[in-house]
C-alpha cells in the first residue's frame, strides 16, 4: 500500500463490556472465549452474544468484543437505531455521556444503562509512527476516497492514534452497504 492508503474493514453492532457488568451477563469471574482475532492487536470477537433491548425494541444475537475494557459501551448503526426506536449520538468510542439508554441480556443476568449506546463515528486507527508519516496527530480529521462502482469520499473521518493500534479504517454497516463494501478494500486518505 502506498503511505496514504488504508485498508477498510466493517464494524457491525457488538458490545463492550466492563468486568462488573461481564459478571451479571455471564456469571461471576466469567472469561471471554475468543471466537476469533480482530485486525486491532488485542482485540477479538468473542464467541458469546447478547440481546439489546429498548423500550420500543430489541436485537438478538450481538456480538461482543474483548478484552474487557473499563466501560460499557453499545456500538450500533442508523439502521439499528431505527429498530430499537431510539436516537443514539454519533461518537469517538468511550465517549458515552449523556448518550442512549439500553438494555443488555444476557443468560445470567440483565444490566439497564442509563447511557452507553452510540453510533461509532468513522475513524482510523494509526500507530503513532505512521501518524507521524502522514503529517496527522490523534483527534485529526481526514476524508478518505473509496473507488468501486459506487465510489464516494467520507468526511468526517476521525484520526485515533496509538503505539497499540494498527493502520485500518472502521466504518459501520450503514456506510459500507451505501458504497457496496464486504470489507478489506484499501481507501485513500485525504488531509483536510
Amino acid at each position: 500500500m502506498e503511505i496514504n492508503q488504508v485498508i477498510i474493514n466493517i464494524s457491525a453492532r457488538h458490545v463492550h463490556l466492563k468486568r462488573e457488568h461481564l459478571d451479571i451477563l455471564f456469571g461471576e469471574g466469567y472469561q471471554l472465549n475468543k471466537l476469533k482475532d480482530l485486525y486491532q492487536p488485542g482485540e477479538f470477537a468473542a464467541e458469546e452474544q447478547v440481546t439489546i433491548q429498548s423500550a420500543s425494541g430489541e436485537i438478538n444475537r450481538v456480538r461482543v468484543l474483548g478484552p474487557i475494557r473499563p466501560y460499557t459501551q453499545v456500538e450500533v448503526s442508523k439502521t439499528d437505531s431505527r429498530l430499537l426506536k431510539i436516537t443514539p449520538p454519533v461518537r469517538t468510542s468511550s465517549e458515552i455521556e449523556n448518550s442512549s439508554p439500553i438494555t443488555i441480556i444476557g443468560p445470567n443476568g440483565r444490566v439497564n444503562l442509563d447511557e452507553g449506546c452510540i453510533i461509532a463515528n468513522r475513524h482510523i486507527h494509526f500507530a503513532t509512527e505512521e501518524a507521524e508519516e502522514m503529517g496527522l496527530k490523534n483527534g485529526d480529521i481526514v476524508s478518505v476516497e473509496v473507488k468501486g462502482e459506487k465510489s464516494a469520499t467520507l468526511h468526517d473521518v476521525h484520526c485515533r492514534v496509538s503505539d497499540k493500534y494498527r493502520l485500518e479504517m472502521h466504518i459501520d454497516t450503514d456506510d459500507a452497504n451505501a458504497l457496496l463494501l464486504s470489507g478489506g478494500e484499501i481507501g485513500t486518505i485525504i488531509k483536510e
